[in-house]
């Protein structure tokens, strides 16, 4: 069997979901679903979220200078949809999905009661790169549902039941099961 050259495109898989959490200059909030998101630097501990400037959250991110990455489960995943789909701009977010909104430790912006594990983040450099802007953002507060961990600062996947997308098919996709952990090759337990 050969091989097909295709268009050059973000055809990388399975990239995270994450429901970012912003609030425009009235202090309303919002929630835009990402999946151009990832880690990029561990000291400080930092993430990277992608958005077009015509989304309604760009600018309220902008605007403010933070955000907060909502880590969602599979429970969420209809939501997580209507989340990317519909504007903010005319769309009460947190009313559409039924989630609650509570208050976060460091920014404005609201945490998502309904996810495991919230990031609040300070943005610290926009990097425009074409179709999307990168904002970098510091994570400034970390919160964990305590049923969530194994053990101190590990998270249970079968209990996060997180998930994710991708964008060649378009498709949300759970994880499955673990198949090694890191070091597993050179015998670490």
């Amino acid at each position: 069997m050969g091989r097909k050259s295709l268009s050059p495109t973000t055809l990388l898989f399975p990239t995270p979901v994450v429901l970012v959490t912003c609030i425009d200059e009235k202090r309303k909030p919002n929630i835009i679903t990402l999946a151009w998101v990832g880690v990029v630097n561990s000291e400080p501990p930092m993430i990277g979220i992608s958005i077009r400037p015509e989304r309604y959250s760009y600018g309220c991110i902008k605007g403010t200078g933070e955000f907060v990455v909502n880590l969602p489960t599979q429970k969420m995943v209809r939501g997580v949809d209507a989340c990317g789909v519909v504007s903010g701009k005319d769309t009460d977010k947190f009313a559409l999905t039924g989630w609650k909104a509570i208050s976060a430790e460091k920014v404005k912006a609201p945490l998502i009661d309904e996810s495991p594990v919230q990031m609040e983040c300070e943005v610290k450099q926009i990097i425009s790169l074409g179709s999307h802007d990168l904002f970098l953002g510091e994570i400034i507060a970390l919160h964990v549902k305590e049923e969530m961990e194994k053990e101190k600062g590990r998270i249970d996947i079968q209990k996060a039941l997180p998930f994710a997308y991708c964008p060649g098919a378009r498709e949300y996709w759970s994880l499955g099961k673990p198949l090694g952990h890191y070091g597993f090759s050179k015998g670490k337990p």
